[in-house]
């Protein structure tokens, strides 16, 4: 449409029109075509889960993944409406995370109702599945206190090295003691803890799982009702969070785990569990989902549409081509080159479709000013219909 624009504006320069009442008419004929596209509009139907999914499988036929387009397409709309605020028209994509494991088939994707993570129990004797968790989150290390200023600790003999050790470990059981104290039944955190705290860990019968991500940390709490805790001294029952199941998933021949997080008390996060072959193939497949979830996100934000395959452009057209021959002054010619210009698309989708383009775009120009439907548009599949509202091809309004 740029280059069509262009080529208009070289043409009406190449007359002599200044280029200042070329811009000013282009601008006059955007504002009109505008107008136009806010007539025709129609409002999509939101509730509608079946119409949405048909839209997010349109933007998923062009893809590698389109063997799979029904079952990917349900997922994103599943996704984007467990996530999406729909009085306030509002979707927040942090709340859909997005995970990925190679191996498996495509078909095997789904949607995880909790979150999913790419981390294991700390110790290998850990429970594999636990039920009704207390979940807490911890984002403060699972070590002694250190000195503020730098420090240097002098040991000279084997009474020394046993009390920092002993020291060390009472330092653990007292860490321990207060998450245990609290309730909680499954510790997760941000950092990192040495052997000795895994070991105490295991003796008390609290599973945990180290080095888990800041986003990640975020989604969790916000899944599982938790507050985020900075320092032990801090955790009360108040602050855990709880999940109906913890389980570690295990993935082929090899052994791969992931932790899954599921029947949380907050619905609105929920994870994207993407598998397939190869790795070309799941980075194929992360991408065609994101592009679906934007076209569902698209829809709830303003679920005004305009239909597709040159509809919406030849109804543009004729309308500022209309209203070219109200206008006194040189403007008129740059309406009537914007007008020209508008038909470059459906032209060039009949084309692509072996029509002949000029024959296709004036018989459906001819078509909609006679039955005043704004909906016809190219027959690109031959179906011996115009009516580009079977198809569901549309675009978003905004």
């Amino acid at each position: 449409l740029a280059g069509a624009l262009l080529e208009q504006a070289e043409a009406l320069l190449d007359k002599g029109i200044h280029p200042l009442k070329i811009a000013d008419g282009f601008d006059l004929a955007c504002k009109k075509a505008l107008q136009t596209l806010d007539s025709i509009s129609e409002v999509f139907p939101i509730e509608n889960r079946e119409m949405l999914i048909q839209s997010a499988i349109t933007a998923l036929g062009s893809k590698v993944v389109n063997r799979c387009e029904r079952q990917l397409a349900e997922i994103a709309v599943d996704a984007v409406l467990s996530v999406a605020d729909l009085e306030k028209k509002d979707v927040d994509f942090e709340l859909i995370k997005v995970e990925a494991k190679v191996g498996g088939q495509l078909e095997d994707t789904c949607l995880v109702k909790g979150v999913v993570i790419d981390k294991t129990m700390s110790h290998p004797q850990m429970p594999k599945e636990l039920k009704d968790v207390k979940i807490a989150i911890l984002t403060c290390p699972f070590e002694p206190p250190k000195p503020k200023t730098k420090h240097k600790l002098d040991i000279t003999s084997a009474e020394d090295f046993q009390k920092l050790r002993q020291y060390e470990k009472e330092t653990f059981e007292t860490m321990v003691k207060q998450v245990k104290d609290s309730g909680a039944t499954l510790a997760i955190c941000q950092w990192g803890f040495d052997d000795e705290a895994n070991h105490l860990l295991h003796a008390h019968n609290l599973p945990a799982v180290r080095w888990v991500g800041g986003p990640e940390i975020e989604l969790i709490a916000i899944a599982t009702n938790a507050r985020i805790v900075p320092r032990f001294a801090e955790l009360t029952p108040q602050k855990l969070g709880t999940a109906g199941l913890v389980r570690e998933m295990t993935f082929g021949t090899a052994k791969d785990r992931m932790l899954c997080i599921e029947q949380c008390p907050n619905h609105r996060a929920v994870t994207i569990f993407i598998r397939g072959g190869n790795k070309m193939i799941i980075d194929e497949a992360k991408r065609s989902i994101n592009d679906a979830l934007c076209v569902v996100r698209n829809l709830i934000k303003d679920n005004r549409v305009v239909y597709g395959g040159g509809a919406a452009e030849i109804c543009c057209s004729l309308a500022v081509a209309k209203e070219a021959d109200k206008i006194e002054g040189v403007e008129q010619y740059a309406f009537r080159a914007f007008a020209d210009a508008l038909e470059c698309i459906p032209m060039a989708l009949a084309e692509n479709s072996g029509l002949s383009a000029i024959d296709a775009v004036t018989d459906l120009k001819a078509k909609q000013i006679q039955l005043q439907n704004p909906r016809l548009g190219v027959d690109c599949v031959f179906a011996g219909t115009n009516g580009i509202r079977v198809f569901t091809i549309i675009f978003f309004l905004s």
